[in-house]
């Protein structure tokens, strides 16, 4: 009976299949790469956007998650999972390759900005539409009791290739910008973005699709039978405080650390600080997949969170005079990632019906991404009021980054507590 349910797994079909969704998650992270942290904060300082305004762009990811409630409504009536995953997919790249196109643009700086901003917001609708439509069809050719370890595995191979293009581009870029033509720059980034998309789009090709027949068009399924698989369910709701803790807590800070690495180093030497990051994350992918396996996706997201409230407690010490120490909060921040990006998402296996999946993780990431938007902007409220005293706080020289990373750093302690005495006391479901 064993070797019957493990065959299809075995089959080149479903091998292929997984190497190609791996190598998808591969080349969507290097566009992932060019359009977040410091080469973002690059190009909306350029557009025009104050340092406050970028760290809340930067998180408009977070709010942006709201387009998968839209998913929810037309998920299970798709039929072609691979055409309509390529269509919106690959629309959602080219809005972000159009981002480095936005300074070229023959308009005044106050309509780029709202045209930057379109920009990710299609980017993002594009890419959230079918992201978890995207993740259940890749990890559906994946043996479950293997899930944590191919996860890990797609990370290490991710992160390990995305040292070289974010060094690679951002040395680029910082020639570019010797010769006072940064704006080449984003014509090279622009290009790279397009390539990658290409590739990317190659990968989906090689996935074996998934046609649903006529008849199973909608499943019969009602809104009313998603919510109550999924906010009914009191195991997944305690999840979805937990996903709105950790995008709380994070997105206190991160949002903001783009213009501050930049103001403390050269762009070409913040990507070799996040090559190193990224090395880090992926040294300790494996681990923290093992460990996950071994014990459950809380312990792996739990053990995660206490590094995560470290680096905000050394970020807390990071000033222009010990700017060493941004480099010990970017490994330490990578390092919390490989033990809880993956293993957030795949904690919902734990708690909800895999068919209602997809629409469990559309409401838990929606929910989470307003509260963590509504973070970035009070944190881009405070760090606006900082700036406006003179980064000075009751006589004290702060910056706005080391205030933020403070509040970020209690914010963590409470979803380390959450975590360990509510949501890993849970019973797992099997399945």
């Amino acid at each position: 009976m064993d070797n019957l349910q493990t065959k299809p797994y075995d089959s080149s079909a479903y091998k292929r299949s997984r190497a190609a969704y791996k190598m998808e998650c591969t080349f969507e992270y290097f566009i992932a790469i060019l359009v977040g942290d410091a080469f973002l904060a690059k190009l909306l300082t350029n557009i025009g956007f104050s340092e406050s305004a970028v760290g809340i762009i930067s998180s408009l990811v977070t709010l942006a998650f709201l387009f998968q409630l839209v998913s929810i409504f037309v998920v299970r009536k798709i039929i072609n999972t691979k055409l309509v995953a390529i269509l919106f997919h690959t629309a959602s790249q080219l809005f972000f390759m159009t981002l480095y196109l936005v300074p070229f643009m023959p308009f005044a700086t106050e309509l780029k900005k709202p045209l930057t901003v379109i920009c990710i917001l299609l980017a993002y609708f594009g890419n959230y539409m079918v992201s978890n439509l995207i993740f259940r069809w890749g990890n559906s050719f994946v043996d479950p009791s293997k899930r944590a370890s191919f996860t890990a595995g797609k990370e290490v191979i991710s992160l390990l290739s995305g040292m070289a293009v974010s060094f690679g581009v951002g040395y680029i870029m910082d020639r570019f910008e010797a010769r006072q033509d940064l704006e080449g720059g984003f014509i090279f980034a622009a290009s790279a973005i397009l390539v990658f998309c290409i590739s990317d789009l190659c990968m989906l090709l090689l996935i074996k699709n998934d046609i649903k027949k006529p008849a199973e068009k909608g499943s019969g399924v009602s809104l009313k039978d998603i919510l109550i698989n999924t906010l009914g369910n009191r195991n997944f709701l305690s999840v979805v405080v937990l996903m709105i803790l950790w995008d709380s807590s994070r997105y206190m800070v991160v949002g903001f650390m783009g213009p501050y690495k930049n103001s403390l180093y050269a762009l070409s030497v913040v990507q070799i600080i996040n090559v190193v990051s990224q090395l880090a994350r992926a040294v300790f992918s494996k681990p923290f997949g093992k460990y996950t396996s071994k014990r459950t996706f809380a312990k792996g997201i739990e053990l995660g969170l206490v590094v995560a409230a470290l680096a905000m407690l050394i970020n807390v010490f990071t000033t222009p005079s010990t700017a060493f120490l941004v480099i010990v909060y970017s490994i330490l921040y990578n390092i919390c990632l490989a033990g809880v990006s993956g293993n957030i998402i795949n904690i919902t296996y734990s708690y909800v019906d895999s068919r209602y999946f997809a629409e469990a993780s559309a409401i838990k990431n929606s929910i989470a991404g307003l509260f963590g938007f509504g973070a970035s902007l009070v944190g881009g409220r405070i760090l606006s009021a900082v700036q406006a005293n003179g980064n000075v706080i009751f006589g004290i020289q702060v910056h706005g980054q080391q205030v933020l990373s403070a509040i970020s750093f209690v914010m963590f302690i409470l979803t380390i507590l959450f975590t360990h005495f509510v949501v890993a006391k849970q019973r797992v479901m099997i399945q």
